[in-house]
C-alpha cells in the first residue's frame, strides 16, 4: 500500500511537535515544582527566623546593675522583674587592715518598657546612659538573625522575578515601587527637619538651663527625660490623675473575662460580614487581645491616655472587620493593600483626643465627675510640644526598613542605621548600640513600616475634610461606613479614599501614588521654611 508522501512528513513532523511539547510541557512541570517548593521552603525558613528574632528578645533583655541603689527614683523600684542586689568591696582600713563591706544596688531586666521608664524618669545621667546603652545593645544573636532574614527575603524575591524584597512586597501596594516610597520619605524629611531642629534646640536649652552649664551637649539618653520635664513643666500634667478618668469598664463595656459585641443597624439588622446570599452575611468574629495592667490597690485596670489611645487604634482595626460587607472572604475587613490598612485605626486615634468624644465616657473612677475640658487641653498642649521628633523617628524607622529589604548587597546593619540616623534624624548616633536588634516590625512589616506613614496623612485629612466639624455625628458615621470601611479590599483604594472625602488626598509619583502632606503639615504647622 502506497501512502501520500506529504502526509507521512506530516504525520512525522506532529509526531516530533508532540514529543517536543510533550518535552517541553515536562520541564515546565519540573521547573515550576522545583520554583514552588523552593519558594515554600523560603518562606518557612522566613517563619522561624521571625520567630527565633522575636524569641531572642524574651531570652536576653539584658539586665542593668545600678549602684547604689539610692541612684534610682524610689518611683522607680516598683518595675516588674527588678530586686536589689549587693557588691562587695574590699578596701584597707587605717591600719591596713583588708575590710570589705557591701553596697545595696538595683538590678532590673532592660525590657521595652522599664528601659522606656527608666530613660524618662532617672534624674542621674549615668544611669540612663548605662540603661540606654545597654537597652539598645542586647539581643547581640538578632544581629545574625536579621542578616539572615534579610538575606533569605531577597532571595525569595529573587525566585519570584524580583530585585528586592522591597520590590516585591511594595509592588501590590498604592506606592507601587520603592523609589515611590523613598520619595515620600525624603519629602516627609524635608517638610519636618526644620521644626525637628528646633525643638532639639530648645531641649539643648532646657537642658543647660537645669544643669548649669553653658556647652553641655544633648545625648540620645536625655530626649524622654527632658522631654518629659518639660511638657510637665508647661502643662502640669501627672499621669496619674489623667488614668483615674480612664477605668477600663468606661472605656470599653467589658464582660469580666470576654468582651462580646455585635453591631445591629435599625433598618439593616446585623451588621458586617461575607455575603452568602442576596439578603444574607456571614458575620464576622472579631477579638481584641489587650494587656492592660491592673493599678495599685484595685483591680480595675486605670489607663493612662496612651493605653487609651492604642485601644481606640486597635478598635479601628476591629471595626474595619466588623463593618465590612463583601462579596468575598478575603477581600473583607483589613484585607487591603498594605499602605491602606493602618488608615481607619489612626483615625480613630483622633477620637481619643477630642473632648467632645471623651466627655461621654471619661468620668472619674470614685467621683464620677466628667474629665475637665482644661486638663484635655493640657493633654493636647503636651502631645504637640515634640511631634515633630516623633514624626521624624518614624520617617527614620521606615528608610531603615526600606533599606533593609532592598537591593543587596547592603552595608552591616549597624552602619545603614548610623548612616540613616544622621541623614534622617536631629539626633547623634551611639557607637556599639544596635537598636534595629529589638526592632520586630522588621518581622510583621519588611518593607511596608511605611505604611504608618501614608495612614498619618491619610487620616489626617480625612479627619479635618470630615469628621472634625462634628465626630459623633451619623452623616459622618454613615460616610465612614458606606463609603469607605464597608468596602475593605473589594474596591480600589483610591476610588475608596477620593469618594471617601474627594480630591486632595493622594498624588501621583512616578507611577504609583503617595498621599497628600498638606493636612498633616497644617495640623502639625509644619511649614517649609526657607
Amino acid at each position: 500500500m502506497k501512502l501520500n508522501g506529504r502526509l507521512i512528513t506530516s504525520v512525522l513532523t506532529l509526531r516530533g511537535w508532540w514529543n517536543s511539547s510533550s518535552l517541553l510541557a515536562n520541564n515546565f512541570s519540573v521547573f515550576f515544582s522545583e520554583k514552588l517548593d523552593r519558594v515554600n521552603q523560603l518562606n518557612i525558613q522566613i517563619s522561624q527566623l521571625c520567630r527565633e528574632f522575636n524569641e531572642n528578645i524574651i531570652i536576653d533583655p539584658g539586665t542593668v546593675d545600678i549602684f547604689p541603689a539610692s541612684r534610682l527614683p524610689q518611683t522607680l523600684h516598683h518595675l516588674p522583674q527588678a530586686h536589689l542586689s549587693f557588691q562587695t568591696c574590699n578596701f584597707k582600713g587605717i591600719t591596713g587592715e583588708q575590710r570589705c563591706h557591701e553596697r545595696k544596688g538595683f538590678l532590673y531586666t532592660n525590657r521595652s518598657t522599664y528601659l522606656s521608664s527608666v530613660l524618662q524618669w532617672a534624674s542621674d545621667d549615668e544611669v540612663r546612659k548605662l540603661a540606654y546603652i545597654k537597652g539598645n545593645s542586647v539581643p547581640q544573636a538578632n544581629l545574625g538573625v536579621l542578616d539572615k532574614l534579610i538575606a533569605t527575603r531577597h532571595e525569595l524575591a529573587q525566585v519570584m522575578g524580583y530585585r528586592s524584597y522591597a520590590e516585591f512586597n511594595v509592588k501590590p501596594n498604592m506606592s507601587s515601587s520603592p523609589e515611590v516610597v523613598m520619595s515620600f520619605l525624603r519629602e516627609m524629611s524635608k517638610m519636618v527637619r526644620p521644626s525637628t531642629d528646633e525643638e532639639l534646640n530648645k531641649i539643648k536649652e532646657f537642658k543647660r538651663e537645669k544643669c548649669g552649664q553653658k556647652d553641655v551637649d544633648l545625648e540620645p539618653w536625655d530626649e524622654a527625660y527632658y522631654t518629659a520635664m518639660m511638657k510637665s513643666s508647661a502643662y502640669d500634667l501627672d499621669s496619674s490623675v489623667v488614668a483615674s478618668y480612664f477605668p477600663l469598664p468606661q472605656c470599653e463595656s467589658w464582660h469580666p473575662d470576654v468582651l462580646k459585641m455585635s453591631l445591629h443597624h435599625p433598618e439593616e439588622g446585623d451588621l458586617g460580614g461575607r455575603r452568602v446570599s442576596d439578603t444574607e452575611y456571614q458575620l464576622p468574629v472579631v477579638a481584641l487581645v489587650c494587656n492592660f495592667s491592673s493599678s495599685r490597690n484595685s483591680s480595675t485596670a486605670r489607663l493612662n491616655h496612651s493605653e487609651l489611645e492604642t485601644l481606640f487604634h486597635e478598635f479601628g482595626h476591629a471595626l474595619h472587620s466588623l463593618l465590612s460587607r463583601t462579596d468575598y472572604q478575603h477581600f473583607s475587613g483589613t484585607r487591603v493593600v498594605l499602605d491602606l490598612a493602618e488608615t481607619p485605626s489612626n483615625l480613630f486615634e483622633y477620637y481619643s483626643w477630642d473632648y467632645r468624644v471623651l466627655k461621654t465616657f471619661a468620668k472619674h473612677y470614685s467621683t464620677g465627675e466628667i474629665i475637665p475640658e482644661k486638663l484635655v487641653a493640657s493633654m493636647q498642649g503636651a502631645r504637640k510640644m515634640f511631634a515633630a521628633t516623633d514624626l521624624q523617628r518614624q520617617i527614620f524607622y521606615a528608610a531603615m526598613d526600606q533599606t533593609f529589604f532592598g537591593e543587596q548587597p547592603i552595608p552591616p546593619t549597624s552602619s545603614v542605621v548610623e548612616d540613616l540616623k544622621r541623614e534622617y534624624t536631629s539626633w547623634k548616633h551611639v557607637e556599639g548600640t544596635n537598636w534595629q536588634a529589638r526592632f520586630n516590625h522588621l518581622l510583621n512589616y519588611g518593607a511596608g513600616y511605611y505604611s504608618y506613614l501614608y495612614a498619618k496623612c491619610f487620616a489626617a485629612t480625612i479627619w479635618q475634610k470630615l469628621c472634625q466639624e462634628d465626630p459623633l455625628s451619623l452623616t459622618t458615621g454613615t460616610a465612614l461606613r458606606t463609603k469607605f470601611l464597608q468596602h475593605g479590599g473589594a474596591k480600589e483604594p483610591d476610588d475608596l479614599l477620593n469618594g471617601l472625602v474627594g480630591d486632595g488626598i493622594l498624588r501621583e509619583c512616578n507611577g504609583g501614588l503617595i498621599p497628600d502632606i498638606n493636612c498633616l503639615s497644617n495640623e502639625m504647622k509644619l511649614v517649609e521654611k526657607s
